[in-house]
């Protein structure tokens, strides 16, 4: 199952509110924000995780995807300036 990251009415960041353990059923609650990576649409989480399997290498990854070097390099270089933005 997907996990929800923003609001289907208003469109913004939802927030984690309760978690449970499947095991011991012990329930935390609170207002916890998401961690950077999963305030990310699913594609470019598995773009991050395409570069960590490329072992960093973003030549490799165009390669991958039939795509230019430059192309891949301003996917990158988009992914970058929107996590800075998420992460301020």
């Amino acid at each position: 199952m997907k996990l929800p990251i923003i609001c289907p009415s208003c469109d913004h960041t939802l927030h984690v509110s309760q978690m449970k353990c499947p095991d011991c059923k012990t329930e935390v609650n609170g207002n916890y924000e998401l961690p950077v990576l999963l305030k990310l649409a699913r594609d470019e989480q598995e773009f991050i995780l395409n570069f960590f399997l490329s072992s960093g290498s973003i030549k490799e990854m165009a390669k991958q995807a039939e795509l230019s070097y430059p192309t891949m390099r301003n996917k990158m270089d988009d992914l970058i300036e929107k996590i800075k933005r998420l992460n301020s």
